[in-house]
C-alpha cells in the first residue's frame, strides 16, 4: 500500500502482485522446499560415503570417488540437469522433470558436500584415533563415535550454506519443466508481461525461505557445540 501511494506500483500491479503470491508459494511448499529437502538427504548420504572412499586406503574406491566429484564439480549444474532430463531419452531412458531433478540435485550436492565431509573429518586431530584405539575401538566404532560427532560440528555451518545454496539453486529446475517457484512466476509473468514485478516477488520468497534456513542453521550450531573437543 505505500508503494502504491508513493507512486511506485500501480493498483493493477498491486493486485498482479497480490494474487500471484498464493501460486508461488504453493510452487515453493509443493517443488521448492520438497526438492530440497529430498535432494539434501540423498546427497548427504552420498556425500558421506564419498567422503569416506576419498580417505579410505581402498585405491579403486578412492579413483571412483575423485572421478565422481571431478566430474561434478567440473560441469556446470545446469548441464548435468539438461543431460538427465533432455540426454537420456535419446538412448531410450525417459525419467520426469521431478525425478530428473532429485537425480540432478542429488548428484550434484552429494560432490559438494564430500568435499566439506572429508575435510570436518580430516581436522579432527590423530590423537582421537589413537585414544579410541587405545580402549579398544575398531576402525567404524571410532569413527561412529569419536570422529563423526566431532565433525558433523565442523561441517555444520558449510553444509548449511550448502542447503541455503542448494534452495536457491532448485530454479533451475524451472528450466526441466518442474513447476516450483519460479516456473510460476515465469507462467504468470508470460501472460502479464509484468516480468520486473514477478521476479522480484520471486526473489522475496527466496529471500524470506533463507532467511529463515539462516535462523534454523544457528540454533543447530548451538546443539552441536557440545560435540566440540575443547
Amino acid at each position: 500500500m505505500y508503494l502504491n501511494n508513493l507512486g511506485f506500483i500501480s493498483n493493477e500491479q498491486l493486485q498482479l502482485a497480490q494474487s500471484s503470491l498464493l501460486p508461488m508459494v504453493k510452487g515453493a511448499l509443493y517443488y521448492t522446499i520438497p526438492l530440497t529437502l529430498i535432494t539434501f538427504c540423498i546427497g548427504l548420504v552420498l556425500a558421506l560415503v564419498t567422503a569416506l572412499a576419498r580417505i579410505s586406503s581402498i585405491k579403486p574406491l578412492q579413483w571412483i570417488a575423485r572421478v565422481y566429484v571431478s566430474a561434478i564439480r567440473g560441469t556446470p549444474l545446469l548441464v548435468q540437469l539438461f543431460i538427465i532430463f533432455y540426454g537420456l531419452p535419446s538412448v531410450g531412458i525417459t525419467i520426469n522433470p521431478f525425478p530428473a531433478a532429485i537425480i540432478g540435485f542429488s548428484l550434484n550436492v552429494g560432490a559438494y558436500a564430500s568435499e566439506i565431509i572429508r575435510a570436518a573429518i580430516l581436522s579432527i586431530p590423530k590423537g582421537q584415533w589413537e585414544a579410541a584405539y587405545a580402549i579398544g575401538m575398531n576402525y567404524m566404532q571410532a569413527l561412529r563415535r569419536i570422529v563423526l560427532p566431532q565433525a558433523v560440528r565442523v561441517s555444520v555451518p558449510p553444509l548449511s550454506n550448502t542447503f541455503i545454496s542448494l534452495v536457491k539453486d532448485t530454479s533451475l529446475a524451472s528450466l526441466i519443466l518442474v513447476t516450483e517457484l519460479f516456473r510460476k512466476a515465469q507462467e504468470i509473468a508470460s501472460t502479464t508481461y509484468e516480468f520486473m514485478l514477478l521476479y522480484v516477488e520471486a526473489a522475496l520468497l527466496y529471500w524470506a525461505i533463507c532467511f529463515i534456513l539462516s535462523v534454523i542453521q544457528q540454533k543447530i550450531e548451538g546443539r552441536f557445540d557440545k560435540y566440540v573437543s575443547r
